[in-house]
């Protein structure tokens, strides 16, 4: 089959056929993107399964939460994996004294583009391929995400296993497998980034409304690009 024909027929394929393909086809050409969230370390335990030797990085920001740095230690040695982390050319001190403190409340997108796009740039340079964990119900901009497609913003093949799956079916997994995840879902936080940018979700509230709050922001820029 071309490419066109696999994007097609892989749209009736389980995740773990399609990371059975993506890691045969491409070898270390590919990596799966973590930040460890819920379906992050679904993903982990289902490439597991998939094949033994995989690669995983993940985007440190050096504004994550120490609950996360603690879960990225224990999926390490729970799956004998080394997760690549990659960081901005800017540290935390460069950064505000280039461009002023706290750069996310003024900038949002500038701080995310330097902290996640940019690193995310440079390692998707070294791939053919990369994997994610976005589900289409997530945000509108992810709605149309196929399970594999072709990624026109970096200009390589994307693999989205879990597109079709919604948040009960990642914690049915998680709970099933006994997979390690971070404690904050357990306080309201749904989905966590830095802790600058990330806050606890009222019941009723939008699962993504504690990212970026109160600011017209619902992307960091790695999947789809939003205005500044």
């Amino acid at each position: 089959m071309n490419f066109d024909q696999i994007e097609i027929a892989a749209e009736t394929w389980k995740p773990e056929e399609i990371l059975a393909w993506g890691l045969e086809r491409f070898g270390d050409a590919i990596a799966l993107a973590s930040s460890f969230g819920a379906e992050d370390v679904a993903l982990i335990d289902l490439a597991s399964r998939a094949q033994k030797d995989f690669h995983v990085f993940t985007l440190d920001t050096d504004f994550l939460f120490p609950e996360t740095y603690e879960l990225i230690d224990r999926i390490e040695k729970k799956y004998g994996i080394h997760v690549d982390r990659r960081r901005s050319r800017l540290t935390v001190q460069q950064q505000e004294e280039q461009l002023g403190p706290q750069l996310w409340k003024r900038s949002p997108n500038e701080c995310c583009n330097l902290r996640k796009v940019e690193p995310l740039q440079a390692k998707l340079k070294e791939l053919q391929a990369w994997i994610t964990g976005i589900r289409r119900d997530q945000t509108p901009h992810r709605r149309h995400a196929g399970k594999i497609e072709f990624d026109v913003n970096f200009g390589l093949v994307k693999l989205n296993p879990l597109a079709d799956w919604n948040s009960a079916q990642v914690w049915q997994y998680i709970h099933e497998h006994d997979v390690p995840y971070n404690p904050l879902h357990q306080l309201g936080y749904p989905s966590i980034g830095c802790t600058h940018c990330t806050r606890p979700v009222a019941e009723g509230e939008d699962l993504r409304a504690g990212r970026w709050a109160g600011l017209q922001k619902t992307e960091c820029g790695l999947h789809f690009k939003e205005q500044p």
